[in-house]
């Protein structure tokens, strides 16, 4: 499932960076992933949306339901 993941955040990477971000995975821990956001995404006020209503949801809907994505500093 870890391969999964990176690789669907890898793909994402791309919608982060068109808007002048990016993101770096700290760790996966079974379906608990951690992620550092950076440059806009990094002190973006829309940032918690980004990862719960876009990251995390599509992680839920293409690889398992009960994947959970939080950011780290």
């Amino acid at each position: 499932m870890e391969e999964k993941i990176r690789a669907r955040l890898e793909e994402l990477r791309s919608y982060l960076k068109a808007d002048g971000g990016d993101l770096d995975i700290v760790e996966i821990k079974g379906k608990n992933v951690s992620v550092r956001l950076k440059g806009a995404c990094g002190c973006c006020p829309h940032a918690t949306m980004t990862i719960k209503d876009g990251l995390e949801r599509v992680l839920r809907e293409e690889i398992d339901s009960e994947i959970t994505l939080e950011r780290v500093d």
